[in-house]
């Protein structure tokens, strides 16, 4: 009695790249063709605008895609109000749910970043002055397993937005000095002018707002230092 291993099982995978630049698509398809080959096989539909992009997503006899790649600035579709490549990721929502969105722009604003994240909460958000063939290869792997996957650029800008938003005064800091120092919380009054029940406060504000659900201060300090807050 045979049976057949995983490793001869083709996942068969359908791949919708929109952009208005054949050479990025051929590049997209010059990547995703050489991920794992030997486990994976897909099927590349290519759309160069709005328009083509809306009419593929809404052919009722094209089958559901898995993974969607968006260039976010591309000609309009005016007369069906798809103006960008953020509404063909809400129309793909609409009409095939389970469809891993990676979205691709030249936008690098803050704002602008944080409402595309909002609004569509794509899988894949990447700048395109980030992507390399390698850093693709690697954004398609996260995204293929359901993980989230935003490039270089992004990623910083959203750590230094959050950790902008975060302000603590000279006593945690303090706190935060001598906690990373061994010091037993008992013992920091001896060393921060405040009772040890201000500090006792401060070290479970301080762990509600870095979002940190572990008893132990060796979190904290790890997390404090990893958001810039100790050095």
């Amino acid at each position: 009695m045979t049976s057949e291993s995983t490793a001869d099982i083709t996942i068969k995978n359908n791949i919708l790249i929109v952009d208005d630049h054949p050479f990025i698509i051929q590049g997209y398809k010059n990547a995703i063709t050489r991920y794992n080959p030997n486990q994976y096989e897909f099927f590349i539909t290519e759309a160069k605008d709005c328009e083509s992009g809306y009419n593929i997503i809404t052919n009722p006899e094209t089958p559901p895609f898995d993974v969607a790649f968006l260039d976010i600035s591309m000609p309009s579709y005016d007369e069906k109000g798809i103006f960008s490549g953020e509404d063909l990721a809400i129309l793909l929502h609409q009409y095939m749910p389970n469809c891993k969105i990676i979205l691709l722009t030249m936008y690098t604003e803050l704002l602008k970043i944080r409402t595309i994240i909002d609004a569509i909460n794509p899988l894949g958000l990447v700048i395109k002055n980030d992507l390399t063939f390698d850093e693709l290869l690697f954004g398609f792997n996260k995204v293929i397993n359901n993980e989230i996957y935003y490039s270089q650029s992004i990623q910083k800008m959203l750590d230094q937005s959050e950790l902008e938003t975060i302000e603590i005064d000279l006593f945690d800091k303090q706190i935060l000095f001598h906690i990373s120092k061994g010091t037993k919380t008992k013992d920091i009054p001896q060393y921060v002018p405040i009772s040890l029940s201000a500090i006792e406060k401060r070290k479970m504000n301080l762990k509600k707002i870095l979002s940190i659900t572990d008893e132990t201060d060796i979190e904290l300090v790890r997390v404090a230092k990893n958001r810039g807050l100790l050095f």
